[in-house]
C-alpha cells in the first residue's frame, strides 16, 4: 500500500457506524445517477465497489441486480450486509478485487477513487472484473468544490488548525484532477472506451449541529484534521463554524449546502 492508503485504513478504521448517521446522507444523492450511468436493471451483474453502509447495493437490489459487494473497512462490510441482506458482501482493498475476469456485467464506485492512493490501477482492476462490452461508473468529489463542501475545512482553517504530518497526500504521478476531463481522461488511461463525464450538482439540506457531528465524530479527512488538534481544537473549529453557517443558514433553521461531485462512465 502506499502512504495514503496506510492512512486512509486509519482514518475510516471503527468509523462505519458514524459514517452512516452522518456523511452517508449525503453521498447517498449520487446513487440513482450512478446506477443509471452504469445501466443497472433488472438481472445485471453488478459489483459496488467501496460499498460504505450499503446505499448503492440497497438501491442496485431494488432495480434488480444481482449484487455482490466489496469494502476495505470491515465494519463497513458488515453495515452492507445488515442494510442490503440480498447481497454477497466481502472484504477487499483496491487494486485488488476477489473476483475472476470478466465476472460482471457492470461495477460501480460511489466516491471511492478518490480514496485511494493508485487511481489508475484501482479502474483497470475495476475494468479486468467486468465482461467485454460493460459498464463502469464512478464518481468523486469535484475540486475546487462547491461552497458547502469547504464549510468545514474554512472553519478548521480559520481557528488554525493544521493537516497533521502522518497525513499523506496520493503521489504526484499517480494523483488526477479532480474535474470531469481529469476523471475522463484516467478512465480512458484505465482502457475504457466510449468515455463521458460531468458535473453531478445539488444542495444537501441539514441541521447545522448535525452536519458538524460527522468532522467532530472524526469522519474523513477533515474530520481527522479535527480531531487531531484534540479538543481544544476542535472546540476552536465550532466557534468558527457557527460564526460561517450564517451564510448557508435558511428561514427554516437548516443549512443550504451546495455540493459537486464527478460522475464518469465508460465501457470495457
Amino acid at each position: 500500500m502506499t502512504a495514503f492508503d496506510v492512512m486512509e485504513r486509519r482514518i475510516w478504521g471503527g468509523q462505519a457506524d458514524a459514517y452512516a448517521r452522518t456523511a452517508a446522507r449525503l453521498c447517498v444523492r449520487t446513487v440513482p445517477a450512478l446506477l443509471d450511468a452504469a445501466g443497472v436493471a433488472p438481472g445485471t451483474r453488478l459489483l459496488d465497489v467501496g460499498c460504505g453502509s450499503g446505499n448503492v447495493t440497497a438501491a442496485a437490489l431494488g432495480r434488480g441486480a444481482a449484487v455482490r459487494a466489496v469494502d476495505a473497512e470491515p465494519g463497513m462490510v458488515e453495515a452492507t450486509r445488515r442494510a442490503a441482506p440480498g447481497a454477497e458482501v466481502r472484504s477487499g482493498v483496491l487494486p485488488q478485487l476477489p473476483y475472476a475476469d470478466g465476472e460482471f456485467d457492470a461495477v460501480v464506485a460511489n466516491f471511492v477513487i478518490n480514496h485511494v492512493g493508485r487511481p489508475l490501477e484501482a479502474l483497470v482492476e475495476m475494468r479486468r472484473v467486468t465482461r467485454p462490452g460493460g459498464t463502469i461508473a464512478v464518481t468523486i468529489w469535484q475540486l475546487p468544490g462547491a461552497p458547502g463542501q469547504a464549510l468545514v475545512g474554512r472553519a478548521a482553517q480559520a481557528a488554525g488548525l493544521t493537516r497533521p504530518d502522518w497525513m499523506a497526500t496520493v503521489d504526484e504521478e499517480r494523483n488526477f484532477a479532480r474535474t470531469p476531463d481529469g476523471l475522463a481522461a484516467l478512465l480512458t488511461a484505465a482502457g475504457l472506451a466510449d468515455v463521458q463525464a460531468d458535473t453531478h450538482t445539488w444542495d444537501h439540506r441539514a441541521a447545522p449541529d448535525d452536519w458538524w457531528a460527522g468532522p467532530a465524530a472524526g469522519i474523513g479527512a477533515i474530520g481527522t484534521l479535527l480531531t487531531s488538534a484534540g479538543p481544544e481544537g476542535v472546540a476552536a473549529a465550532k466557534r468558527e463554524y457557527d460564526a460561517l453557517c450564517g451564510e448557508f443558514l435558511a428561514e427554516d433553521g437548516l443549512l443550504t449546502l451546495p455540493h459537486a461531485a464527478v460522475l464518469a462512465q465508460g465501457r470495457v
